[in-house]
């Protein structure tokens, strides 16, 4: 609910931001005042589609603002430009339609242009969203949630046009309010447009496992090729076939890497061990270390009761084959046996995720 106020808040005031900066341009500088569409539904869209923008990339990651402004600069750079050529595109049509040679239905108008200026928001939104989150790797996921953005915002504009036409019909605003008629509308439109992306990119409660320290690169492993490792894995793999299990942003890949997020199915046993097995392979472990048993929004950690000793969890090593129910970040470790030293300096961690706000944060 929270999201929901946070976007519809950041709506209207970008809307008001926006009508403002155009009056200030017009009224007080006197800029293209014959053309006033030229330059306010540019000054509107721009301050929407960078507000939502903006929106989006701190409430993905909201303890961490200095990491949010490092990564919100190219993201609101391209949502200004596109909001700049959506407001140009939708005033110029105005201006044209608008002559006194041509008839046309203001109503007509107004839902044409603020189509425009919603458009820009959601394509801003959807482009934007490859440079803030490591998810948009996946080309499925990136247009599924590309054409999300753009539907639901377009459907925001069109439903805010509509309704201001209805109160305009209906006469709700008093003549005291005439002059104001613009800037509430252009309140309705960043209201809806808002409500609208806190429901098209809210976050996705996939569960995931996150590689820490112990996957970090190391190069090709040329020994698998040749098939010489057939009783544990040459390196750590997830396996694609049998439990379907992919990376977020990358689906093609089977190699754990340090960084990357294994993405978990909703229901299901996934089977951690060293076996060919294995859903989640790892060198060194024994065959079979422990099952994740995924639930409706719930993930169980079932340790094999011959090898809960090289587990451990939220830096606390196992003394019982007890399940375990994970919560958001908890930290699972994973030491393996080595035979020729009795130091367990290598171990393999994993940080679990329930909601996937923002996985590159």
């Amino acid at each position: 609910m929270m999201r929901s106020y946070l976007y519809v808040l950041a709506g209207i005031t970008s809307a008001l931001i926006g009508w403002n900066i155009g009056q200030v341009f017009l009224t007080d500088l006197g800029l293209l005042k014959q053309l006033p569409e030229l330059i306010l539904f540019p000054c509107i869209a721009v301050s929407l589609a960078v507000a939502m923008v903006f929106t989006e990339i701190f409430i993905s990651s909201p303890t961490r603002p200095k990491l949010c402004w490092r990564i919100a600069l190219l993201p609101i750079s391209i949502a200004a430009g596109l909001g700049i050529l959506a407001g140009l595109i939708s005033g110029g049509i105005s201006q044209i339609v608008l002559l006194p040679q041509i008839r046309f239905d203001t109503r007509i108008l107004r839902i044409v242009s603020w189509l425009f200026i919603g458009a820009s928001t959601g394509i801003a939104e959807g482009v934007t969203w490859r440079w803030h989150s490591i998810e948009a790797g996946d080309a499925k996921r990136f247009w599924q949630r590309f054409q999300t953005s753009v539907i639901a915002s377009i459907a925001a504009s069109l439903a805010a046009a509509l309704i201001f036409e209805i109160l305009r019909q209906i006469q709700a605003f008093p003549p005291t309010f005439k002059g104001v008629e613009d800037p509430i509308g252009f309140s309705i439109l960043g209201m809806l447009l808002g409500f609208a992306f806190s429901r098209s990119t809210s976050p996705s409660y996939m569960a995931a496992l996150r590689a820490g320290t112990g996957f970090e690169y190391t190069g090709e492993n040329y020994d698998d090729q040749f098939g010489s490792s057939n009783i544990a894995p040459a390196y750590p793999a997830i396996d694609k076939q049998e439990a379907k299990l992919k990376f977020v942003s990358d689906s093609e890949s089977d190699k754990i890497e340090e960084g990357l997020s294994i993405q978990l199915p909703e229901k299901g046993i996934i089977r951690i061990g060293s076996a060919p097995k294995a859903n989640i392979q790892i060198p060194g472990l024994p065959l079979h270390v422990a099952d994740l048993e995924m639930k409706a929004r719930e993930a169980i950690l079932k340790p094999n009761p011959k090898s809960y000793g090289s587990i451990a969890v939220n830096g606390d090593r196992l003394s019982s084959r007890k399940d375990i129910s994970l919560k958001h970040n908890y930290v699972i470790t994973f030491y393996p046996k080595d035979e020729y030293t009795a130091n367990e300096q290598k171990f393999y961690r994993f940080v679990y995720y329930n909601r996937f706000l923002d996985p590159q944060a």
